[in-house]
């Protein structure tokens, strides 16, 4: 089924949640160990990351440097595929624009479209680790609203070789990312939900959001949208705080506040035993208030991790 389909037609709120792919030469089976407990709560509907490649430079035993490309996460769509054959639950794949180019994102659309996979994430992607900005392929996109654009031509059967005639068109249900503190590079938030409008206007039918950890910066965002004339559902997505890194890092790496009270609280804490059950007694309330307030979703970040995700959703689904 369609995400947009399960948001539009569940009288009550569900919750999915975000796998990220086994690091390259893992094992598969530990990734079904840890969301098996997930797949017995039943989200209707599950994420799997996608990673570009890395540039490194590694020193030889004979002195020498050399730039290497890196493929540290392979294998995004087999594991999505592998996964919604398992359990029989819905697939959303990233598809970024960083990396890629729109051949080759056209290519993994049509792998995707051969297997059955109805929903896919479109987004730009991050920089390459080590560089502030980010650098579309040659022949690539420097946006995700012309990311969104491909998909939808391809799901109108126009495909980028234009001598194609009676091309099947594709079936992709789109969803994008928002970002209730506004993304990064934006130089404020208006700027930042008009290029969100793009996303919609191009074609996506849903949102899913960046996480935060204040609710009032959600409904604010939301209703900005509506002013905006974004209709699409907009699903919140929660990240539960679990150790003390969290709070350098998360601010650092995705540009969001964390709230004084809850800052407050971490540091009372003794060990990461303690800020794990802080994080899901917070991410518990969070999840109650919104889903209080009527949004058809809540989407877990679990960033390899899925013990405190089992807690939350049993407190709150």
């Amino acid at each position: 089924m369609k995400v947009i389909d399960i948001l539009n037609n569940t009288d009550k709120a569900v919750f999915s949640f975000e796998l990220v792919p086994p690091l390259k030469g893992g094992d598969i089976n530990k990734i079904y160990e840890a969301i098996e407990p997930l797949i017995a709560l039943a989200p209707p509907f599950i994420n799997i990351t996608f990673h570009r490649d890395e540039v490194v430079y590694r020193e030889y035993p004979d002195g020498t440097i050399k730039k290497v490309t890196v493929t540290k996460r392979p294998g995004s769509v087999a594991l999505a595929a592998a996964i919604m054959r398992r359990y029989n639950v819905d697939m959303v794949p990233h598809i970024v624009c960083g990396g890629a180019t729109r051949h080759k994102i056209e290519n993994e659309l049509i792998d995707l479209n051969f297997l059955d996979i109805e929903n896919v994430m479109a987004l730009r992607g991050d920089p390459i680790p080590g560089e502030r900005f980010f650098t579309p392929e040659e022949g690539g996109h420097q946006y995700s609203c012309e990311l969104v654009e491909q998909i939808t031509r391809m799901n109108h059967g126009q495909y980028l070789d234009d001598t194609l005639t009676d091309a099947v068109p594709t079936n992709f249900c789109i969803g994008v990312a928002g970002y209730p503190e506004k993304h990064y590079e934006a130089p404020n938030q208006a700027c930042d939900i008009e290029n969100l409008k793009k996303k919609v206007d191009a074609g996506a039918n849903y949102i899913v959001t960046q996480m935060f950890f204040d609710n009032s910066k959600f409904f604010q965002f939301v209703d900005k949208c509506r002013a905006q004339g974004i209709t699409v559902p907009i699903v919140p997505g929660l990240k539960p705080i679990s150790t003390f890194k969290h709070l350098e890092m998360l601010p650092r790496t995705f540009s969001i506040d964390i709230p004084h009270e809850l800052v407050k609280e971490i540091r009372s804490c003794k060990n990461n035993k303690e800020i794990n059950q802080v994080g899901i007694e917070w991410c518990v309330a969070q999840s109650k208030e919104l889903i209080a307030h009527g949004v058809p979703a809540v989407h877990y970040y679990t960033m390899g991790k899925s013990e405190n995700i089992q807690e939350i959703v049993k407190q709150v689904f």
